[in-house]
């Protein structure tokens, strides 16, 4: 099969790679090097050096693992924040696995595609090529996550003056609540231990200034910045949602321990 001729550097779409470790950031940059379409940069594993070369660089695409930034309030901002910094570069976020939280935090965040890495490098190539020209990445899975996502309630993004409030994990633990779930169903679903879930539970409240379970679902589909001062809002406007948080937990819904 003849082999296609590589383009000038300036035709090629020039991709940044920053994968979790520095090791797997090389391997990912040598296999996508193959495609003789794209022009690569190989990115530290940390988001102050995915930032920086972002702002230098100026790539069309940014393929970032979801576990780069962990400890810079978490995977999804990174990629919030090469949106914000640079608009025209189009991020594509790798996952470890096609979890729903996962696949719907990334498109919130901005992302343009999604590739779990238990798929074909060569599908990633392919998924780049079609987040440049414009499209969005994902398959039937992960589109079906974020149609449902679209049909709940959006809950906040926990940000003021500029700087989240809560951790990507707490985040994941108000999203639980707001279906419902208790203490031992949030466990097993985070993979965590009970006791765990209330330890994040009592930094909650203590971040967003609040006392019970519910008050910290009225905020989060609140706006995310003011705190809420009545426990029980108007009948009119969140009847059905107190209904929702309530039913599964009647006995204590202010009560850390459910």
């Amino acid at each position: 099969m003849a082999q296609i001729a590589a383009l000038p550097n300036q035709d090629r779409v020039c991709v940044l790679a920053a994968d979790s470790t520095s090791m797997n950031t090389q391997l990912l940059v040598e296999a996508l090097s193959r495609d003789p379409q794209v022009r690569m940069i190989e990115s530290p594993s940390s988001a102050q050096a995915v930032l920086q070369f972002v702002k230098q660089e100026r790539p069309q695409i940014a393929v970032v693992s979801a576990k780069v930034g962990e400890n810079h309030g978490g995977g999804f901002e990174l990629v919030r924040e090469i949106c914000a910094q640079s608009p025209t570069t189009r991020v594509v976020v790798l996952l470890d696995s096609s979890e729903r939280n996962a696949v719907v935090q990334a498109f919130r965040a901005g992302a343009r595609g999604v590739f779990c890495r238990t798929e074909p490098v060569r599908l990633l190539s392919k998924c780049i090529q079609c987040v440049h020209q414009g499209q969005v990445w994902a398959n039937s899975n992960q589109l079906q996550f974020v149609l449902e996502a679209l049909n709940q309630p959006t809950l906040a993004t926990f940000h003021s003056n500029g700087l989240s409030l809560l951790s990507a994990r707490e985040t994941d633990v108000v999203r639980c609540l707001a279906e419902g779930l208790t203490n031992r169903e949030i466990a097993q679903r985070l993979k965590l231990t009970e006791h765990t879930v209330k330890n994040y539970l009592f930094r909650i409240f203590d971040k967003l200034g609040v006392s019970s379970r519910v008050e910290v679902v009225l905020y989060a589909l609140g706006n995310g910045v003011q705190r809420i001062t009545t426990p029980i809002p108007t009948r009119r406007q969140t009847q059905p949602v107190a209904a929702r948080v309530m039913s599964p937990v009647p006995v204590a819904a202010r009560r850390v321990g459910t």
